[in-house]
């Protein structure tokens, strides 16, 4: 592609500030398969400024002209998917028929429910003498992950965009590719001149830049706790809005009447998924005490007929991990468990027979793990499992609840109502029951450390608008 060295500013694409570069790896074969600019704060400046312009005349334009461009946006998407799926397959190691099938998807998927929301939006509300109305927040700071990276940056960039809001985006330095092509499709279907900015770089560069600037209105942020942490700190001083949706250790609970074979076959699978790495992966599977030698054997199975290997290869379940960061990450808390005590039941340290290179990670599966274990408390973001036993209902409750993070959680049950009744005790943005998929109509999002707001449907939409209370506007004139 040709704008690896460029950023996209008020609809040119421009020279950057500076001369540093970021090399971008290809986890699968660890060599380097481009590089980026590397912004700095004088690239993010001149990128708000064009989004402050251009927010004077796009804030106040009509749902259908909003409309008509999120339309356009979709088909040129459309067009460019397998472009898309190749990008993400090659910078974040996702095998290329599950870029294609869900990655590419996931991002187009959003749109479309934008367009949705769009049509039949009520922005005003009468309430005695008064017009309530919602208004764009502004200029938006919007920095993404490598994990999902069309997932968020959809999910962030349509609804601004169907909201009025101008923006720049800071994707993941780690998986930019995708992010070029995304810009390039939003320049071709005609977004307004300032409208969407890209710069390219680092936290402490480019992002710290967007969080403490003046001029931004909101950061809706996607990453690590850690580094939310960081972007909140840095947004405070001009309190502006910030959305954050972050980290995740989500307990799998498998009731006493539950289908054990169904459900554990379900919940090693969407771990393993995406090579582990998803902030809503059901990392920690609960199950009775009496029925965990059950949980471990298939489980084991499950992870033993999953397929590491080449993403290009169509037999491949899950390709390699990211990067060397994220691999030594993994491998530091495999060892954490095994030196704590854990049963390792299968996969564990190194690469899987027949690797020499890439990132690659043994689907790995731990059992007689207690909640105080790092397993049990860190997000690992790598294919392993933990196994946790529980002694009755309110055991795994507790067992549930006892985590920093709240992002999502899975209840399984042979009664529905069953479910539905602990599903209500659980201390988290969102509960699975019996096995349910997401819905991105629904609201996506967490509770204690897993971040704040939501993302997805009408509830990411109305995140990028502001309330206004007009008095007056409808009392009678005399």
């Amino acid at each position: 592609m040709p704008h690896h060295h460029e950023f996209y500013i008020d609809s040119q694409w421009v020279a950057p500030a500076g001369q540093n570069v970021i090399d971008v790896i290809d986890p699968a074969t660890e060599e380097t398969v481009a590089t980026i600019a590397a912004g700095e704060a004088a690239d993010v400046e001149r990128a708000v400024a064009a989004a402050r312009r251009a927010f004077a005349s796009y804030g106040q334009t009509r749902r259908e002209e909003r409309l008509d461009l999120l339309t356009k946006i979709i088909a040129v998407y459309r067009r460019r998917s397998d472009e898309l799926a190749e990008a993400i397959s090659t910078e974040m190691g996702a095998p290329l028929a599950f870029a294609r099938e869900r990655h590419v998807p996931a991002g187009l998927g959003h749109l479309q429910r934008t367009v949705e929301v769009l049509k039949t939006y009520e922005f005003d509300e009468a309430v005695n003498e008064t017009l309530i109305t919602r208004e764009p927040i502004g200029v938006c700071g919007l920095i993404t992950p490598w994990n999902w990276p069309l997932n968020q940056i959809a999910c962030k960039v349509g609804p601004a965009l169907a909201a009025g809001c101008t923006m720049v985006l800071k994707p993941s330095e780690v998986a930019p590719l995708s992010a070029l092509i995304f810009t390039e499709i939003l320049h071709e279907a005609g977004v307004p001149a300032g409208v969407f900015n890209l710069v390219n770089g680092d936290g402490p560069h480019v992002g710290q830049a967007l969080a403490s600037h003046q001029d931004v209105d909101m950061i809706s942020f996607t990453g690590s706790t850690r580094a939310g942490t960081l972007v909140a700190k840095a947004a405070a001083d001009t309190v502006k809005r910030v959305h954050q949706e972050l980290g995740g250790k989500s307990p799998n609970i498998l009731l006493d009447d539950a289908d054990v074979e169904a459900a554990v076959t379900h919940g090693a699978r969407a771990c393993f998924a995406n090579s582990g790495q998803s902030c809503n992966a059901p990392t920690r599977l609960l199950v009775p005490f009496d029925r965990q030698d059950q949980a471990v054997a298939i489980a084991r199975r499950i992870a033993e007929e999953t397929v590491v290997g080449n993403p290009r290869s169509a037999s491949t379940t899950i390709g390699p991990v990211v990067s060397e960061l994220q691999f030594a990450r993994i491998q530091s808390l495999i060892e954490a468990g095994i030196a704590e005590g854990a049963t390792l039941v299968t996969g564990g340290l190194g690469r899987p027979a027949g690797f020499d290179r890439g990132y690659y990670v043994r689907p790995t599966v731990f059992a007689n793990v207690r909640n105080d274990m790092s397993i049990a408390r860190e997000e690992i973001f790598g294919p392993v499992l933990s196994i946790l036993p529980y002694k009755g209902e309110e055991d795994a409750i507790r067992i549930a609840n006892e985590t920093v993070y709240g992002l999502s959680s899975y209840v399984t049950s042979g009664d529905p109502e069953r479910a539905r009744r602990v599903a209500r005790r659980i201390r988290a943005g969102m509960v699975h029951l019996n096995g349910a998929r997401g819905d991105n109509a629904a609201a996506f999002g967490g509770y204690k450390r897993s971040g704040n707001g939501r993302e997805w449907g009408r509830f990411g939409f109305e995140e990028f608008l502001e309330t206004k209370s007009m008095f007056g506007y409808l009392a009678q004139s005399h």
